[in-house]
């Protein structure tokens, strides 16, 4: 159904289609946070310092805040066992809205909204247990709740928002509303430089007008107010650039074109949303004009924690599914868990799916206690989580074998316990692409990582740096590096006795060998840095493989710490009925997760200097180039007709409006 136009006289403004690379650096870097006001434990980490005294003791939560998470977690779990049906959604592809206005009134939408605005002001961790509770029943939901809280209006209004608008919207948000995120366009995903969604100041000042078209808005066909990214044109009165707003999805002008449906998470509603000549009152921006993009990515510090929760609550699953069946099947006389080909499978699970929630709840914890710069433990809980989530889901579906594969409701009709395992995997696929791809999130990590010697070293590889900054840069870097290089050289990692509080007696394994595994491995990945810059100097944002895999050591190492404090703190923090054992199972586990990660982290060293990157680059831009097409010779290709990208010209719809309001 199309809609009127609101306001025909204002203009508007042409889509941006063609943005220079450094434009779009440009955009990217003024986005980005510039200062550490705080201490970084993953920052430090790439710098080759291991500051383990920033994560050890593990940081504890308050008695009064374990109090409340705890009971909202039973009242939750009580929910989900009695009212969630997760094989209804599954096949119906849609969240009942009794079950939606059940969450409601437990209070699920508003767990991290401050009490005074009718929230429940959950902390951080219990936050992330709850969401990894619900994505245990129905990952549908958890996406439908974090997608409302951990980047819709909440958190953003949470950290930016003014007293009024807080006292408008956030009541509405904690009990009644469900709200959307718009970034994405048809044609512009990682790289904002190139939103095209236009919102035109009135004459008057009161107001904006928005045009433009937002893809795969994830709660976008059932939400009630939207937080919209769109680029004010500069003018007289007005800086311009990439702006924030707060929408209610019911305004004229509005049409949520279609609802999309994806390989997984069959529930969510996520769609294409239009936006014709949509006025939007001036008091409804967030922040100031041009700092949208900093908005979001400054709320995805910590809102990016709600998918490595959902991932450590998805591995736990995991993990009993990997253990009953492993003991209930045999082949040839003994249990499949007897043969090594599946123990190594299921030590895998059970070893990451520790870690997993090691780093989840260092990480939350960390943010909750607002003591340390989270953003790049944060961004390698996101990245880590997803990947190794994905690798136990896909080690589960291998120990089921056939029954792996076949859906839960074919298991049920012929007479078998319905394991949804094969669905698991395509629900877990997303998180390697939601909130930043591993790609992507590779390079945010990577330039946040080089910030230090950015900021002392940057006008040297600048090309378009005078000699003046040169000058400068020279005088920065040679004092910086002069204190620096020399304390890479030597460490406690190379002492025998360093760490022994993480060797304790009582016939706990010995976790101190692998702590001065980190603090070696931080840096000798710091001197790989560094020469690295300088060998490729302004070429380096280019070879993005070298940076992945520093990167993934950087995650590596982050993981084993958080495992190794974890196992710790269980062991020394055990209360009264906590199973006496748990300290000392957790050290077992940590020492096997050590293990594996360490073989890891030796072959992403071989691999930073011996890999076949140049011959990578080499051949794709052949294959693109159509070199390679005979290989392509004896196939058919059942892909439909129509545009590789949908247009995304603003105007008035001419499609029927899909959006739905749950009440």
């Amino acid at each position: 159904m199309s809609t009127p136009d609101v306001s025909p006289e204002v203009p508007k403004v042409t889509e941006v289609t063609k943005v220079t690379e450094r434009e779009a650096r440009r955009v990217a870097e003024e986005a980005r946070e510039q200062d550490w006001r705080k201490p970084s434990f993953a920052k430090e980490l790439f710098l080759g310092r291991f500051r383990l005294d920033l994560i050890h003791p593990h940081p504890l939560p308050d008695e009064e805040s374990v109090r409340v998470g705890e009971a909202f977690l039973t009242r939750l779990s009580a929910f989900c066992e009695t009212k969630i049906d997760s094989a209804l959604i599954e096949r119906e592809a849609v969240i009942p809205d009794e079950v939606v206005r059940g969450l409601q009134e437990l209070g699920v939408f508003g767990m991290k909204i401050d009490t005074e605005y009718d929230g429940l002001g959950l902390t951080q961790l219990y936050y992330n247990r709850a969401l990894a509770l619900l994505g245990s029943v129905s990952p549908a939901i958890s996406a439908l709740v974090s997608a409302h809280q951990s980047i819709g209006v909440p958190q953003p209004l949470k950290q930016f928002g003014t007293a009024e608008q807080k006292r408008r919207f956030l009541p509405r948000c904690a009990r009644t509303d469900i709200t959307a995120f718009l970034l994405t366009e048809p044609d512009v995903g990682s790289d904002p430089a190139r939103l095209a969604t236009a919102a035109v100041p009135s004459e008057d000042g009161e107001s904006y007008v928005l045009d433009g078209v937002k893809l795969w808005t994830t709660n976008g066909v059932v939400a009630d107010l939207l937080v919209v990214m769109a680029r004010v044109p500069r003018s007289e009165g007005h800086k311009g650039g990439i702006t924030a707003f707060v929408v209610e999805a019911g305004s004229p002008g509005i049409t949520v074109e279609n609802r999309n449906a994806f390989m997984g998470l069959r529930g969510l509603e996520n769609g294409v949303t239009r936006f014709h000549q949509v006025r939007v009152p001036a008091e409804n921006r967030i922040g100031a004009e041009g700092a949208g993009l900093k908005i979001a990515l400054t709320t995805l510090n910590t809102g990016r924690l709600s998918l490595p929760a959902i991932c450590a609550g998805t591995g736990k699953w995991c993990l009993k599914i990997a253990r009953e069946w492993s003991a209930a099947r045999e082949q040839w006389g003994k249990p499949i868990s007897e043969h090594e080909a599946v123990a190594g499978k299921i030590s895998f699970i059970a070893a990451t799916s520790f870690a997993l929630e090691a780093v989840l709840d260092l990480s939350s914890q960390m943010a909750d206690e607002d003591r340390n710069d989270i953003r790049i433990e944060a961004a390698l809980a996101k990245l880590y989580g997803s990947e190794m989530g994905w690798r136990i889901a896909d080690e589960l579906v291998q120990i089921r074998g056939g029954r792996g594969f076949e859906t839960a409701e074919s298991l049920a009709a012929r007479g078998e316990r319905a394991v949804p395992a094969e669905q698991v995997l395509r629900d877990m696929r997303i998180n390697r692409i939601f909130e930043g791809s591993s790609e992507i999130m590779h390079l945010l990590i990577a330039r946040e990582a080089v910030d230090a010697h950015l900021k002392v070293a940057g006008d040297l590889i600048e090309p378009e740096a005078d000699l003046r900054r040169k000058g400068r840069a020279a005088a920065r870097a040679g004092a910086f590096y002069a204190g620096w290089l020399p304390k890479l050289a030597a460490g406690p990692g190379q002492l025998p006795t360093s760490y022994g509080e993480f060797r304790p007696d009582g016939g706990y394994q010995d976790l101190s060998g692998h702590i001065r595994f980190v603090e070696r491995s931080a840096r000798k990945l710091a001197r790989s840095t560094f020469y690295a810059m300088s060998r490729w100097q302004g070429r380096m944002e280019t070879k993005q493989g070298f940076l992945g895999r520093i990167v993934d050591i950087g995650a590596e190492l982050f993981a084993m710490s958080a495992v190794c404090v974890r196992a710790e703190m269980l062991r020394t923090t055990a209360g009264a009925g906590q199973d006496p054992e748990q300290g000392r199972a957790a050290y077992e586990l940590a020492e096997l997760f050590c293990r594996q990660a360490r073989i890891r982290v030796d072959e992403l060293f071989g691999r930073l200097w011996t890999n076949t990157d140049d011959l990578d680059r080499k051949i794709a831009r052949q294959v693109v180039g159509g070199r390679y097409t005979w290989l392509e010779q004896g196939i058919l290709d059942p892909s439909g007709e129509g545009p590789w990208i949908a247009d995304s010209t603003p105007g008035p719809s001419q499609r029927e409006n899909v959006h739905r309001t749950i009440r």
